[in-house]
């Protein structure tokens, strides 16, 4: 095994750490030595890692499968490896991977399965690799595995505008729909130019805006919002369509259990399904069939690297909405939580002595 303090070229790390229920300014920023890799993993050298709802709702302590307080948050990343545990493979060294963390990502340093590693291509920015690690494994098992989208065929995206939602139109686009996305009025320009038909999602009567657009209904609706508008949601699709959910925005400050809405929206899926309409409602989680280990990374690693070849051959438009250091968390969850940018937040290494690092944020 080599050194992964010389690997990581410093003996300390630094990280981003979530104490408890807290305002975004109450993220805490830690020191401690660099982790040396065990058997099986991988030092990764952090180079971007997202701001995404998850963390958002995290923070509130309204995830539903969070662990306890204090951790560090960060859903995926995008780094080097540095070192490898004993037995690994050293030709991982020196390399770009992407990978699925759900925790610990917010971190100069961290050690990963290097199972589940996915290799970044040759030449992709690393802050735009990011922003299509579980947004774009989201989109395209949603778009593909769950609704099966076809050329012809219309589909509604709420929050076209967002890092899923962007991802979504783009994809959908890509395989020959036609594309309803909601966006607020100062986010419609960046939506028409991902290929997108924008609606206002603050008009009075978005299912009339909608249906002036598809009078026989949609074919998918993909809902992050969740609570009562997903009973819009599902009344939008034509005989035979598909609701995907895949969130409960709606429910992001609201109090009480944060299981409880996720699953009464399960429960109200499931009645729908047993309804003889032809339509069909589903709940995606990205970690289903984690218990399955082999087969579940295979089915991630391939959507992945389908979606990162995409971004290489300019297939799809990276949308990120700003690159701040990762000591600056705070203002990055903040920026995430303002509605005022467009794509995903990036949090990226802090400046260094050599000059790398900084921010730059970009507001739709």
């Amino acid at each position: 095994m080599s050194d992964p303090r010389e690997a990581g070229d410093r003996a300390v790390m630094t990280e981003i750490v979530l104490p408890g229920v807290v305002e975004p300014a109450g993220l805490q920023v830690r020191q401690q030595p660099v982790p040396a890799p065990g058997p099986g993993q991988v030092l990764l050298v952090m180079e971007a890692s997202g701001v995404s709802f998850a963390e958002q709702q995290m923070r509130r302590g309204k995830y539903y499968d969070q662990p306890p307080y204090p951790f560090t948050p960060g859903y995926d990343v995008v780094g080097t490896v540095a070192a490898v545990g004993t037995g690994g493979d050293t030709s991982l060294v020196g390399r770009r991977f992407a990978v699925l963390t759900k925790t610990g990502g917010w971190a100069s340093h961290l050690l990963v399965p290097a199972a589940e590693l996915v290799e970044v291509p040759a030449g992709v920015d690393a802050a735009e690799a990011e922003t299509l690690v579980v947004n774009g494994i989201t989109a395209v098992q949603m778009l593909h595995r769950v609704a099966h989208v076809k050329a012809g065929q219309t589909v509604l995206v709420l929050g076209a505008n967002g890092g899923v939602g962007s991802t979504l139109v783009q994809l959908a686009r890509r395989a020959g729909a036609r594309v309803i996305g909601t966006a607020s009025a100062r986010h419609q320009e960046t939506v028409r130019e991902l290929g997108a038909i924008p609606v206002d999602y603050r008009t009075p009567d978005l299912t009339a805006e909608v249906r002036a657009i598809a009078p026989d209904g949609v074919d998918a609706v993909f809902d992050h919002i969740g609570g009562e508008g997903i009973v819009a949601s599902f009344g939008l699709l034509a005989p035979g369509g598909t609701l995907v959910s895949y969130g409960t925005a709606s429910t992001r400050d609201a109090e009480g259990s944060s299981k409880l809405p996720v699953l009464k929206l399960i429960a109200r899926l499931q009645l729908w399904n047993a309804l003889p309409n032809g339509k069909s409602a589903h709940f995606f989680n990205i970690w289903a069939g984690k218990r399955r280990a082999e087969a579940f990374q295979a089915r991630l690693a391939a959507d992945l690297t389908e979606v990162l070849g995409l971004l290489a051959e300019g297939e799809i438009r990276p949308q990120v909405a700003a690159r701040l250091p990762l000591s600056k968390a705070a203002d990055a969850m903040s920026l995430a939580e303002s509605s005022t940018v467009t794509g995903k937040v990036v949090l990226i290494p802090d400046v260094t002595r050599d000059g790398h690092g900084g921010s730059d944020i970009k507001h739709g």
